[in-house]
C-alpha cells in the first residue's frame, strides 16, 4: 500500500485492543513508520507502550487535520471516546469504524453531518491476517478514500466493498459472527468423534485440522464448495451417509444455517435501532 498520504498527515486509532493491535502491526510491517500513528487508548498494552520510543503518539495530541480516523472501540464505549475526535469531524478526514452494529447515520449524528465515513465489518480471524472485511462509504467517500481505507484493512486479510449500507447485517451474520458457527462445528465434530469411541484429545486434533484443511481448500480450489463435496463424496459410502443426515430438509444443514443467519441478521437490525 503507498501510505505516502498517511505519513504526510497522520493516521489516529481510537481503541488498540486486538483487533486495533492487529491492524497495527500489519501496517508497520507494510512499511508505515510509528511516528504517522497516534493511538487513543485508556489502557495500552506493554507492545503499544513500547512502540513509543519509535515515534508513535499514546494518548498525546493527534495531528490537526489526519487523512483517516480509525475507530477501533466496542460500541458502548463510544458515547464516551469519540466526542474527543468531533473537532475532526465536518472536515477532510475520514474516519473509518470497525464498530460493530453503529450505522454510518449514527457517526455522522455524533461527528456531523459533512463527515466522510466508512463502516467496516471484520471478522476474529484478522488477529491472524486471515480475515475479511465488508466495507462502505457515505456519500462523501471518493474512489481515493475508499481505496486508503481498503489497503489499510488489508493488511489483517481480504476486503469486499458492499453496494448498500443496508446489506452490513447480513455480512455481520455471515462472516462476523461466523467463526462462531466455526468454532461450534468443530466443538460439536470433535464430540460425535468422542461419542464412536475416541480420546478426546484425539478427537478435537481431527477436528480442528479436518475444519482448518478443508477452508484451506475451499478457498484455494478452482472448484466451488459443491463440487467439492461431489468430489469426496462416494456413492454409498460413508461420506453419503452423513451428508444424508447433513443435507435433510427438516434438521440439516441448510434450514439450521438458514434459521441462525437470519437470527444474527435480524438481532443486528434490532441494535442498530436501539
Amino acid at each position: 500500500m503507498d501510505f505516502s498520504k498517511i505519513s504526510a498527515q497522520g493516521l489516529v486509532l481510537l481503541g488498540c485492543g486486538k483487533m486495533g493491535s492487529a491492524m497495527l502491526q500489519g501496517w508497520l510491517a507494510n512499511g508505515l513508520h510509528a511516528s504517522a500513528v497516534s493511538v487513543i487508548d485508556p489502557y495500552p498494552s506493554e507492545w503499544v507502550q513500547g512502540l513509543v520510543a519509535d515515534g508513535l503518539t499514546l494518548n498525546g495530541d493527534v495531528p490537526e487535520n489526519p487523512a483517516i480516523v480509525l475507530i477501533a472501540v466496542k460500541p458502548q464505549m463510544m458515547g464516551d471516546a469519540l466526542p474527543v475526535l468531533r473537532p475532526l469531524g465536518d472536515g477532510k478526514t475520514v474516519f473509518l469504524s470497525i464498530a460493530a452494529g453503529t450505522s454510518i447515520a449514527s457517526f455522522a449524528a455524533l461527528l456531523g453531518e459533512n463527515t466522510p465515513i466508512i463502516r467496516a465489518m471484520p471478522n476474529t480471524p484478522a488477529a491472524i491476517a486471515r480475515g475479511i472485511t465488508a466495507l462502505v462509504g457515505n456519500e462523501l467517500i471518493d474512489e481515493s478514500q475508499l481505496a486508503m481505507a481498503e489497503g489499510l484493512l488489508s493488511a489483517v486479510g481480504q476486503t469486499v466493498r458492499l453496494d448498500d449500507e443496508i446489506h452490513m447485517d447480513a455480512v455481520t451474520a455471515v462472516s462476523g459472527s461466523g467463526p462462531a458457527y466455526v468454532f461450534h462445528l468443530i466443538e460439536t465434530l470433535a464430540a460425535a468423534g468422542v461419542a464412536q469411541g475416541l480420546s478426546a484429545d484425539l478427537a478435537m486434533k481431527l477436528a480442528k485440522a479436518t475444519v482448518a484443511g478443508a477452508g484451506q481448500l475451499a478457498e484455494d480450489a478452482n472448484e466451488d464448495p459443491a463440487q467439492l463435496r461431489i468430489n469426496v463424496t462416494s456413492p454409498a459410502g460413508t461420506t453419503a451417509a452423513a451428508l444424508d443426515v447433513l443435507m435433510d430438509e427438516e434438521i440439516g444443514f441448510p434450514t439450521l444455517l438458514n434459521k441462525a443467519v437470519k437470527a444474527a441478521a435480524d438481532r443486528g437490525r434490532e441494535l442498530g435501532k436501539s
